[in-house]
């Protein structure tokens, strides 16, 4: 293992049932047995209030629905909370950080399927971030309806809800949508989002989420 110099923060991405989380945990594992000092963490969520307002965000029994721009900024809200408490801290102790979606979930789910403007939303997400940028990103490509089948064989219906999460009952073409977003991001900036073919075998995409990993760290 080398001395890091810096914290380093690597985000995942992907719509439903891409495999993202699953990938974190796995580069989790290997990089705490090279001997980093990993964080890992997940948006909306991490700390306290942020565990909180991922409740009310991905909770669809209400009969209150959340509009766009509220949505928008209980987001931003749990992310300013895990800037302050998490990222940051940790940034400073030059520890490894894997977050669970960031600011480019943001900017396609509410920015371009939501209808907001990915340009207007990117730079609310700017201002709340205030510097904090991935230095590296991991988006796990797949077809949505792909994915959202994976997502709902592996989380089933919850009692007493109207199907699944609010994100999941979203229809497909709102999926679409969300895909084309990430990729528009990856054509802009492909040099730090790095697109993963997650059609392909779990061996074969942490093997080259690794090889992108150590080269961001020599």
């Amino acid at each position: 293992m080398l001395p890091l110099h810096r914290g380093i923060f690597i985000t995942f991405e992907g719509g439903e049932g891409a495999g993202k989380s699953t990938l974190m945990e796995e580069v989790a594992r290997q990089l705490a047995s090279d001997g980093y000092y990993v964080v890992k963490t997940r948006e909306p969520g991490g700390t306290h209030l942020g565990e909180h307002i991922r409740s009310l965000l991905l909770d669809h029994s209400s009969n209150h629905p959340l509009c766009a721009y509220s949505e928008l900024c209980l987001f931003l809200a749990a992310r300013a909370q895990q800037i302050e408490e998490i990222i940051l801290p940790a940034m400073e102790n030059r520890k490894i950080i894997l977050c669970d979606r960031f600011n480019d979930s943001t900017i396609a789910y509410q920015g371009v399927a939501r209808g907001l403007g990915s340009e207007k939303v990117a730079q609310f997400c700017d201002f709340i971030c205030h510097g904090v940028q991935p230095n590296l990103t991991l988006y796990l490509d797949i077809d949505p309806e792909v994915g959202l089948a994976r997502a709902r064989r592996n989380q089933p219906a919850i009692a007493g809800a109207r199907g699944y999460d609010r994100i999941e009952s979203e229809g497909i073409a709102f999926h679409q949508q969300i895909r084309e977003a990430f990729l528009a991001i990856h054509a802009q900036d492909s040099r730090r989002f790095t697109l993963l073919d997650a059609a392909q075998t779990p061996a074969i995409i942490f093997a080259e989420a690794m090889k992108r990993i150590y080269s961001l760290l020599k």
